[in-house]
């Protein structure tokens, strides 16, 4: 059984391309017999030009599927020679459509570990009605394409629910104070606000707030999951987001897979190793009901260590894995339910 792994292993994300690279490897060595696999481990160069020649690459090699991909441009560039041989393609990384996707006459083999921006702020908007019936809050954005779009699509979400923010407002970001901000959501009366931006904006909103002796309640995405920058992020501030895969119960045969082959188990690590999960369980499935491994991916549910996983007609993981978290002063801790 030949599967097809497409990471950046040279450049500046080939940490990342190491990590589920690693997940790959451990997850061929520890299946079980039945599910015996050889990964086809192919550098994309986080390029077009290096995705078409790791598609090349699978389609001579034979490869039955292909997982990872961390790069819009190598998976686009690679996605129509994959799609001509009827390979199909696993990624945990890239959740939105991209251009070629979006003109292709009939849907590309892709599927996806991650949600939809639109169910996201979908989910994000459920956790923050339950939150915040009560509370005046606002919302926030930093004028980018993401931040603007997560914040809209969430304030959408939550008008829906019959919420109306105190303030909208989009600011401008990086800047160490944030006080003009703070001192409009403080005007407005928001006790609480979602911000669609960074981990440092977030940072600098908190610490103006303090500043001000203005008691604010501050929430954002999962990009507040960045590496911290000049600015501390205040505790008390709370993220919506995945759980990290390496902390999911399910998890723990492939941390403890990867700790004993002195690999990291962080990062893009176990994801790497659920999609070989997929990837094999779809392939021998395709094989015993002579089916193709495309029509695997669209019907079946999938045992993996980030738990069930079962993709929807748009070829996105069903389910809602969103939380909520808090931040302790060094880590987020997902808030009781």
């Amino acid at each position: 059984m030949r599967i097809g792994v497409a990471a950046p292993l040279s450049g500046p994300f080939a940490l990342l391309g190491q990590q589920l690279t690693d997940g790959a490897h451990i997850a061929t060595t520890t299946a079980s017999a039945g599910e015996a696999a050889t990964p086809i481990i192919v550098d994309d160069k986080c390029s077009a030009e290096g995705g078409a020649e790791a598609a090349a690459t699978f389609i001579k090699a034979g490869v039955r599927i292909v997982t990872g991909f961390l790069c819009t441009e190598a998976l686009e560039a690679a996605l129509p020679l994959l799609a001509e041989k009827n390979i199909p393609v696993v990624t945990p990384a890239i959740r939105e459509a991209g251009l070629i996707e979006r003109r292709a006459r009939e849907p590309l083999p892709v599927f996806r570990l991650g949600l939809s921006q639109d169910r996201e702020a979908a989910a994000v908007g459920d956790i923050l009605a339950d939150l915040w019936r009560d509370q005046p809050f606002a919302i926030v954005d930093d004028g980018t394409i993401r931040g603007r779009e997560m914040a809209h699509a969430v304030r959408v979400r939550l008008e829906e629910k019959g919420l109306k923010p105190v303030l909208t407002e989009t600011y401008r970001p990086g800047l160490d104070n944030q006080g003009a901000l703070v001192a409009l959501l403080r005007r407005a009366g928001a006790s609480q606000v979602f911000i669609g931006g960074e981990r440092d904006d977030a940072a600098a909103i908190a610490a103006a707030a303090t500043k001000l002796d203005y008691p604010l309640t501050i929430v954002g995405d999962e990009a507040l999951r960045a590496v911290p920058g000049a600015l501390t992020l205040a505790p008390g501030t709370l993220m919506i987001a995945p759980p990290e895969a390496e902390t999911l119960p399910a998890a723990a045969p492939a941390v403890a897979a990867l700790r004993s082959a002195e690999r990291p188990a962080e990062g893009y690590a176990v994801p790497g190793y659920a999609m070989l999960q997929i990837a094999m369980q779809a392939v021998t499935a395709a094989e015993t009901e002579k089916q193709p491994v495309f029509a695997m991916l669209r019907t079946r549910a999938f045992d993996t260590v980030l738990g069930a996983v079962r993709f929807d007609e748009s070829g996105y993981r069903s389910g809602n894995p969103y939380r909520l978290f808090r931040y302790d002063g060094s880590r987020f801790v997902p808030m009781a339910e």
